[in-house]
């Protein structure tokens, strides 16, 4: 349990998982459960949640555990992150203190804000000289008898009161250790550390001479954080292909994506990336050559009616949805050579494994 719940807040807020999770675990209570679910039953559970290859891990991770492990899941942060796919650093430190009471610290977004602001940390927190101490300090800092406990709290204490703007100083049970609130009260930093325990002028963990302390921000000074890269922009076009159903409510094409990449395995429209600063007429052109594959039929530029363009924010990718509609009369013979396709109803379409963008696009 506590696996999957690491899992599913990885890059996802508590509130949006929970409905997932207890879902899930529902579903499959145990390990050998999900061992024996099909992929395509996890992408569906699954669907909206983003970050896909999360829930594709797991179930691989759990067939190993049957298949190889005994049924046994490694008990130590060390052997979760070895042997079982899509479990890091982090989320092995996580399973191996809660659920089997391993003194091992943790370090996620909220533990590097904590711990940069108790030490005046400044330099970036993402370098990996910054990670590496942090990991060092939450290892000993962690509580010997109850380490679950320490690093919740420690996580807690970031999400609830160390929080990135207007953190609530007042109420900080670690307020007299906090060299970040001692520096805003006082005005002044520390005094420097004994020279064996900081390489002063080139220390890794300071921050630049170029980024002084600014008084206005008192301990949101830290930590710092390196340059966010802006999203790529890319255009798809997709058409919502549609026929009338054996009882007259309307059937669109859904085609599955590639096992890897992107979204993989997910249904959607049939799709295609645009290169860039491409006319409207050649969109269609390259769409309707692209449609003439999964339809067996020359498909006409002209037939294809612009509804219009829905934008959806991955994590790194901006992506434009182009999208167009084409009603088909008669059958359409699908080819089985290309990637498995299918026609659903509306119903149909939203009990698949879609994503929320072909959600959009509908």
């Amino acid at each position: 349990a506590v696996w999957v719940s690491e899992i599913m807040l990885q890059q996802t807020q508590v509130a949006t998982v929970i409905d997932y999770y207890n879902r899930w675990m529902q579903k499959w209570p145990t390990l050998q459960a999900l061992a024996q679910a099909s992929l395509e039953e996890v992408n569906e559970l699954w669907a909206g949640l983003g970050y896909y290859s999360r829930g594709k891990r797991l179930q691989e991770a759990a067939r190993k555990v049957v298949s190889e492990l005994a049924g046994q899941m490694p008990r130590t942060a060390e052997d979760l992150q070895k042997l079982l796919p899509g479990v890091g650093r982090y989320t092995a430190g996580a399973i191996a203190s809660i659920s089997y009471g391993q003194a091992t610290g943790v370090v996620d977004g909220n533990v590097i804000r904590v711990l940069c602001r108790l030490r005046c940390i400044g330099a970036d927190s993402s370098s990996l000289a910054v990670i590496e101490r942090l990991w060092d300090m939450a290892n000993a800092l962690v509580d010997r008898s109850r380490p679950g406990d320490f690093n919740q709290a420690l996580m807690e204490l970031g999400a609830t009161v160390c929080v990135p703007k207007a953190p609530l100083c007042g109420e900080c049970p670690v307020k007299q250790h906090c060299r970040a609130r001692r520096r805003k009260l006082f005005g002044k930093p520390a005094p420097v550390p004994d020279v064996e325990d900081c390489g002063v002028g080139s220390c890794p963990l300071c921050p630049p001479a170029a980024e002084p302390w600014d008084s206005s921000l008192g301990v949101t000074n830290f930590p710092r954080k390196a340059a966010k890269k802006q999203p790529r922009a890319a255009r798809t076009a997709t058409c919502v292909l549609e026929r009338r159903g054996c009882h007259g409510a309307p059937e669109y094409l859904i085609v599955q994506r590639p096992s890897s990449g992107l979204l993989a395995g997910l249904w959607e429209f049939p799709s295609l990336p645009l290169a860039q600063g491409l006319q409207e007429e050649k969109q269609r052109e390259v769409l309707a050559d692209h449609l003439r594959a999964w339809t067996g039929r020359p498909v006409v530029a002209g037939g294809l009616r612009f509804i219009g363009e829905v934008v959806h924010i991955f994590s790194h990718i901006h992506q434009t949805y182009v999208v167009y509609s084409l009603p088909l009369d008669g059958d359409v013979t699908l080819d089985p050579a290309l990637s498995p396709s299918r026609w659903v109803t509306e119903k149909e379409f939203h009990a698949s494994a879609v994503s929320t963008a072909m959600k959009k696009v509908l």
